[in-house]
C-alpha cells in the first residue's frame, strides 16, 4: 500500500471504506460539495508525503486555477521546493515573482490581464486595457491599465507592466463585471462605465480615442444611448460626453 490511505469515507449516509491514492483524496478534499468526509490514516502521512505526489498536486492545481502563486500552492500543500523542481524540468514557467503557470498551458490573447488580476487581486481593469478587451478600440496598450484604491500600495514592478488609477472605494466597488481569462477570474469594468471613465480620464487617455470608442460601441450595439447616458449622469460626466452622444446618434 505504498503511497496509499486506507480512507473511512462519510457521505451522509452508511460509512464506506476504501483505498484511495494521497492525489485521489486530495482531489475528493477539492471537490467536498457539502459532504462529511473524514480519513483515517493507517501510516504516518509524513511516510507518503513524496515529491512526485506533490507534483501531480501542483499541476492538478495549476490546471484548474490557469496560475498561481507561491502562497497559494504552499496552503494547497504545495511545498516551495516541489516547485523548484518543476521549474528546473520545465514542467512550470515563472511568471513573475512567486507566480507560475504549466509550461504546455494554452495562452490567451489577453493574458497580460489575468497575470496582472493575480499581481493585484484587488484591482479592476479600466480604460484603454478594457476598451480593447471589449474591441472598441485599435489601441493595443503596452502596459495593463489597471484601477485600485486610493490608499492601497503600489504593485511592485515585475510582470506586466501597470499603468495605476486610483480611484476611491465607492468608485472602485460598482460597475464591475468578472470575466474568465485563462481559468482567472478577471475584474472589469462593464463598457457604459468605462466609456464615462475615459471621458472622465481624457488628459491620460485621449479625447480621440474615448470619442472613436463610443462611436464603435453604438456602431456595434454594445450598449444603448439610454444606457450611457444614464451612466453619464450618474457619474457626472453629462455635461461632456452629452454633444458627442447625441451627435453620434443622429449620425447612426
Amino acid at each position: 500500500m505504498d503511497g496509499m490511505v486506507r480512507g473511512l469515507i462519510t457521505l451522509n449516509r452508511p460509512q464506506v471504506v476504501c483505498t484511495i491514492s494521497h492525489f485521489e483524496f486530495g482531489r475528493l478534499l477539492d471537490q467536498k460539495q457539502g459532504y462529511k468526509t473524514s480519513v483515517i490514516m493507517e501510516h504516518d502521512p509524513r511516510k507518503y508525503n513524496k515529491p512526485y505526489t506533490q507534483a501531480e498536486r501542483a499541476r492538478g492545481l495549476l490546471i484548474k486555477h490557469g496560475m498561481m502563486r507561491t502562497r497559494e500552492l504552499v496552503a494547497e500543500g504545495v511545498a516551495a521546493t516541489t516547485m523548484a523542481r518543476l521549474l528546473a524540468d520545465g514542467t512550470v514557467l515563472r511568471l513573475s515573482r512567486g507566480l507560475y503557470q504549466l509550461a504546455d498551458a494554452d495562452l490567451d490573447g489577453h493574458h497580460d490581464l489575468a497575470e496582472a488580476t493575480k499581481r493585484v487581486p484587488k484591482g479592476v481593469i479600466c480604460l484603454i486595457s478594457a476598451l480593447a478587451y471589449h474591441e472598441l478600440t485599435d489601441q493595443m496598450p503596452r502596459k495593463v491599465w489597471m484601477a485600485i484604491g486610493l490608499k492601497d500600495w503600489n504593485p511592485v514592478e515585475h510582470g506586466p507592466r501597470l499603468r495605476i488609477v486610483r480611484m476611491s472605494d465607492r468608485l472602485l466597488q460598482s460597475d464591475i463585471e468578472t470575466r474568465m481569462i485563462e481559468n482567472v477570474r478577471v475584474s472589469m469594468f462593464t463598457i457604459p462605465r468605462t466609456l464615462v471613465d475615459c471621458f472622465r480620464h481624457r488628459k491620460s487617455v485621449g479625447i480621440n480615442i474615448a470619442v472613436e470608442a463610443l462611436r464603435e460601441t453604438l456602431r456595434q450595439r454594445k450598449a444603448t444611448p439610454a444606457v450611457i447616458a444614464e451612466y453619464a449622469r450618474k457619474r457626472g460626466t453629462w455635461s461632456l460626453m452629452a454633444p458627442y452622444l447625441e451627435a453620434l446618434t443622429l449620425d447612426g
